[in-house]
């Protein structure tokens, strides 16, 4: 199975996480994306979280928090390893031309979604099992 390598960016806020509707595959994602060649994950959670939600990250305020692995959605045979990193301020995003929109999710509204993203049920998981979010 090949992989897919990316970098995705953890807010939570209230017992709900901070996702983005990707106009391509037509579903509710945590924000980031693929590491390109030659980037670390934290560049590529930089200039992939500043062209999808339009907000420049300090990395002062950028810390790792976990690695997840989960089938990638939409894609046969293909694994997303995703490095997750938390941002320690406030942050005010906004769509842009790959994001539909971004709202606050939490585990059950979430769930009541018509699609459900592999990645972000495994997201919730570990945050619940840290005990970071409750449902």
């Amino acid at each position: 199975m090949k992989k897919l390598d990316t970098a995705g960016l953890v807010i939570v806020k209230e017992n709900s996480i901070l996702l983005a509707f990707s106009k391509n595959k037509k579903a509710w994602y945590l924000p980031g994306g693929k590491i390109d060649q030659g980037e670390t994950a934290q560049q590529a959670l930089i200039r992939e979280i500043e062209e999808e939600l339009n907000v420049r990250l300090d990395p002062v305020h950028i810390q790792y928090y976990k690695h997840i692995q989960a089938p990638a959605y939409g894609e046969d045979q293909l694994m997303m390893e995703q490095e997750c990193f938390t941002y320690h301020t406030d942050i005010h995003p906004t769509a842009s031309q790959e994001i539909e929109q971004v709202a606050y999710f939490d585990y059950i509204t979430y769930r009541d979604e018509a699609i459900q993203v592999p990645g972000v049920i495994k997201l919730f998981e570990i945050l619940k099992a840290d005990r970071i979010i409750h449902y």
